[in-house]
């Protein structure tokens, strides 16, 4: 994976779809990441939990690729929450003033269940 490069999987689980992204997210690939949870959400995967716990660098682009998929979420009555962040996403969701909008947790399966 090169410096610039973000990677996107996705895991279902039975409460809820898993996005792990790794990598930095920032204007030149954050549509990857806006597409995967778009699509999730079209597909009618409106329950979404964002591992982000090996994201070095996140732009402001990658934030309005989450948020967007959270308006999404929410209007299917769904919900995107954080299930780990790295201590820099944390800080810049901090920064923008993102953190009231957002459930986070301490890891992805604590999350997950959050959903039951």
């Amino acid at each position: 994976m090169s410096e610039s490069q973000v990677n996107v999987f996705v895991r279902p689980e039975a409460e809820a779809y898993i996005v792990t992204a790794e990598g930095r997210v920032d204007s030149t690939n954050a549509h990857e990441l806006d597409a995967t949870l778009s699509q999730l959400i079209s597909d009618g995967n409106k329950d979404l939990v964002l591992d982000l716990a090996k994201i070095t660098y996140m732009s402001s682009a990658g934030l309005r690729a989450i948020v967007s998929a959270l308006r999404s979420a929410k209007r299917r009555n769904g919900d995107v929450r954080i299930g780990a962040a790295s201590e820099r996403v944390v800080e810049v969701f901090s920064l923008a003033g993102l953190t009231p909008l957002f459930q986070m947790f301490d890891d992805v399966e604590t999350a997950v269940n959050s959903f039951k």
